[in-house]
């Protein structure tokens, strides 16, 4: 039995300023069928997002942002509640922020909890508790949480579900004739130094994000696959079928 870290960002699980339901179903039907196999841990995204849904403030405002999420965080747990109640599956909500990983006794209180709540077939979901985190001790994006907790719960793959649906050769928006990287064995640094550019109101990263938490990973041999988190398609017959179909498999291993 594989640990699986699954990482769903904004752009998947809001529209028009609002949680997008049916994709949230969508997701959660897959977490089912993944954990059937896997232990599975979601790293979610979402909470600023619902938190605007009841009270419109500047995102752009730290406070205020950090407000959001604050109203925000109990209404997405209370959306996944009710979806997977339907699978009868049980849910925690597992608040962390980046002071945490700086400390071994911090990291190991994490690393026991969730072994805890996967030992008794529940699902952690993750999230920085950005309304206390600071500045200086944000995280910065949940692809690097992501990152983060996979290591540090010896997990053995992250699965990043975006609006970016694989790695390319070159900028597809840019280049019609981009091509899909199925498989990369080695991160070049100049991409690693981007700017990021996040697609969504709510996101925060962009592909440079999502490489640098591959890279992170690939440096401890742990895999990542990037595949689109609006049609799961690609997500399934890879993790479901052990199909590889679409999306992009960061591995130090040659295939």
């Amino acid at each position: 039995m594989k640990r699986v870290v699954v990482k769903v960002g904004s752009a998947i699980l809001t529209q028009d300023d609002s949680i997008a339901l049916e994709r949230m179903k969508a997701l959660v039907s897959f977490l089912v069928g993944l954990k059937k196999e896997n232990e599975v841990i979601l790293v979610s995204s979402g909470a600023v997002a619902a938190g605007y849904t009841k009270l419109q403030l500047d995102r752009s405002v730290l406070e205020n942002k950090q407000a959001l999420a604050s109203i925000g965080q109990p209404v997405l747990m209370h959306k996944y509640a009710k979806k997977f109640q339907a699978h009868n599956v049980i849910i925690s909500q597992v608040l962390v922020t980046a002071a945490n990983f700086n400390k071994s006794e911090d990291i190991n209180r994490i690393k026991n909890t969730v072994n805890t709540l996967l030992s008794n077939g529940v699902i952690p979901i993750i999230n920085e508790n950005d309304a206390t985190a600071t500045e200086e001790l944000v995280v910065g994006d949940n692809d690097q949480l992501s990152a983060y907790i996979t290591k540090h719960t010896d997990s053995d793959i992250l699965i990043i579900l975006s609006d970016i649906d694989a790695y390319y050769s070159e900028d597809p928006h840019k280049n019609k004739d981009a091509k899909v990287l199925k498989i990369v064995n080695n991160i070049d640094k100049c991409a690693l130094e981007k700017e990021a550019n996040p697609h969504g109101t709510f996101a925060t990263g962009g592909i440079v994000t999502k490489l640098k938490a591959a890279s992170y990973l690939l440096a401890y041999n742990i895999d990542t696959f990037l595949a689109s988190g609006f049609d799961l398609s690609d997500v399934k017959s890879y993790m479901l079928d052990d199909n590889h179909k679409g999306g992009t498999l960061f591995t130090k291993v040659s295939n």
